[in-house]
């Protein structure tokens, strides 16, 4: 079983001609459907449907207050380690990029684990940098013994893995996954990933099965937006939510739509995506699947992550850092470069109540394991 097989329906699909045959008439149908098709996904990315942004968002609110009400999920990431084999030319993580590299102690660990949870929030998205070298899954999973004494979840946002690496870190306490495929487009997929073990296209693509297979709770999947026509890449991302929805019922499946943002290195061959485009992105989203989490991050100005709010959002970062150590002074190198230029910067508080002035209540916690 592989989403592979899905994807190769679509991979020599005449985008270009289908959005240029869009009417009017199939935007109606799109939004008058309870349970839009594909073809109607596709109607709601084109252009012909940015004439029909403000009545779409009225379904796509509707749909959220539905299954989701008025609650967001609040996480942070904490940067475990910098230490990378790859050269992917849109990360600041590079291999070949000259930043300083940092791998925090097990003591460290302990002592961001102590700042973050001293602000109240419950769930921690954990990242390295793809070295089995310098950040193997014994080391991971260390980390993680000593954060579930301060987090009821963690979540890994880290290399790609083998089946039983999955179960094991699962074991030890993980119940989270987020990984992107970055780019569906096979061609621009190859070309941006130098070398590396990340440059296995299907090793990656298949990887929330492999967790999901093994109980991972939630998977969040999603591209990095920029690389190749929006469009295209979120129609794959959308098709590949769905697939895991069907696939993997118990498990929850989340969307990020991450845009690319300033980084180290000098990649510029990016595909543009405006503000408005974004909204298009998460409203398509929405109505195509209601029941899927979407997570807008701190890439985005907090001007436009608040406006998505209402259309969608159903978790935001707060309080983060892309920095190795970022949260505690003491523990992240003065001059350490980030991996990408963050541009919402406020802390858990202000993220909190500027939710509460727009009627939505933040949640820090909403799941724990009970054992015996």
């Amino acid at each position: 079983m592989s989403f592979y097989a899905v994807y190769e329906k679509y991979k020599d699909f005449d985008f270009d001609g289908f959005f240029s045959g869009v009417t009017d008439q199939d935007i109606e149908n799109a939004l008058n459907s309870e349970h839009p098709r594909v073809e109607s996904f596709l109607a709601l990315l084109s252009g012909k449907a940015e004439s029909f942004l403000e009545k779409i968002a009225e379904k796509a609110h509707d749909k959220t207050l539905r299954y989701f009400g008025k609650t967001i999920q609040l996480y942070t990431p904490l940067y475990l380690s910098n230490y990378c084999v790859n050269q992917c030319e849109y990360c600041g993580f590079n291999s070949t990029n000259k930043v300083e590299r940092k791998k925090l102690t097990l003591e460290e660990v302990k002592t961001e684990a102590e700042f973050i949870a001293a602000t109240g929030l419950k769930h921690i998205l954990i990242l390295t940098g793809d070295s089995r070298e310098m950040s193997p899954v014994s080391y991971i999973n260390s980390c993680v013994n000593i954060l579930k004494d301060y987090f009821s979840s963690i979540s890994i946002e880290i290399y790609a893995l083998e089946e039983e690496e999955y179960e094991e870190l699962i074991a030890s306490g993980v119940d989270g996954l987020t990984i992107y495929q970055e780019t569906y487009n096979e061609k621009i997929y190859d070309k941006v990933h130098i070398e590396g073990p990340k440059k296995d296209y299907m090793f990656r693509l298949d990887a929330p099965e492999r967790a999901a297979k093994n109980g991972m709770r939630t998977i969040n999947i999603g591209s990095l937006l920029g690389l190749d026509d929006w469009r295209k890449d979120v129609f794959f991302a959308g098709l590949h939510a769905n697939y895991l929805q069907k696939n993997f019922s118990s498990t929850e499946i989340g969307v990020s739509i991450p845009r690319i943002t300033p980084h180290a290195g000098t990649f510029k061959d990016i595909s543009p995506v405006k503000d408005k485009d974004m909204v298009q992105i998460m409203l398509a989203l929405r109505m195509f699947l209601p029941r899927v989490g979407i997570t807008v991050s701190t890439r985005e100005s907090s001007l436009l992550r608040e406006n998505l709010i209402p259309l969608g959002v159903t978790k935001m970062s707060a309080g983060s850092t892309t920095k190795v150590g970022g949260h505690t002074s003491k523990c992240a190198p003065e001059k350490e470069d980030e991996q990408f230029k963050i541009f919402d910067q406020r802390d858990v508080g202000q993220v909190k109540d500027a939710l509460r002035l727009k009627g939505y209540q933040p949640v820090l916690k909403d799941w724990m394991e009970i054992n015996g």
